[in-house]
């Protein structure tokens, strides 16, 4: 069975991060950022990491640095790339300022890896037979079009990886139409019927379910228990429009 896991605050600076302590077993420095810490006013309050939603880019670019110095780099070495929802990987190394991607893969010590989500799934995959890491960044188009498949295509055997999957919207906040479950209705559990033809989705049901067919063991499965519903401690999507990103966040241990 996975296993459901309550990550712990800790303070970095003015941050308060999230570390994930199964990656730190296994060389990976990873946290995940809340909405506190940061330059960013309201509706974007404060930790807003995302450059797309409507924020002041300075606030964004001061967030950031912020984030990279909890990572232990500076901020030039803090890779983000343009999400788009759709299934593409790139390598860390290759990232351009125009690079579109949902997942990012490196080996590299001198590059942190940070995916941005606001309901979605991020998750962080990590090899325990190479250096090789990766953070994907999976909402519902993301899992239909195959995005962990592609990020699971650049590791050697995915019977040696560690998945965590961080704080995402619940099953119990996120009710979807016909138009998006009908992608899901062959996922045993992945849905529960709601009001009229609406359903509710279980997004780390349906990524986990992917992952153990794709061959990752299912003990090596971790899935925080927080979720963003409400967008107190995490930003939520669903709970406010505009509303900013929070990041998990690697780095290979030097």
């Amino acid at each position: 069975m996975p296993n459901d896991v309550v990550l712990r605050a800790e303070q970095r600076g003015p941050l308060t991060v999230y570390p994930v302590e199964s990656a730190r077993e296994l060389g990976v420095e990873a946290f995940v950022t809340d909405r506190f810490g940061g330059a960013s006013a309201a509706p974007y309050d404060t930790l807003n990491l995302g450059d797309h939603v409507g924020d002041q880019i300075e606030d964004v670019e001061e967030n950031r640095r912020r984030v990279a110095s909890a990572a232990g780099v500076d901020v030039t070495r803090l890779v983000t790339v343009r999400q788009v929802h759709e299934a593409d990987v790139l390598d860390a190394s290759l990232v351009t300022p125009p690079s579109e991607a949902d997942a990012l893969v490196s080996d590299r010590p001198d590059l942190a890896l940070a995916m941005l989500v606001a309901d979605c799934i991020p998750l962080l995959m990590v090899d325990a037979s190479t250096k090789r890491f990766a953070v994907v960044h999976a909402g519902w188009r993301g899992l239909r079009r195959g995005v962990l498949a592609n990020a699971l295509r650049y590791f050697d055997d995915a019977a040696t990886l560690h998945v965590f999957l961080g704080p995402c919207i619940s099953r119990e906040g996120y009710q979807v139409g016909p138009e998006v479950a009908r992608h899901f209705r062959d996922v045993p559990g992945a849905l529960v019927a709601d009001v009229a033809d609406r359903s509710r989705l279980d997004l780390r049901h349906v990524a986990t379910d992917q992952l153990i067919h794709l061959g990752v063991h299912d003990e090596a499965i971790e899935r925080s228990q927080q979720v963003t519903d409400g967008g107190e401690l995490f930003f939520s999507d669903r709970a406010a429009r505009p509303c900013g990103r929070f990041a998990l966040v690697a780095k290979r241990a030097s």
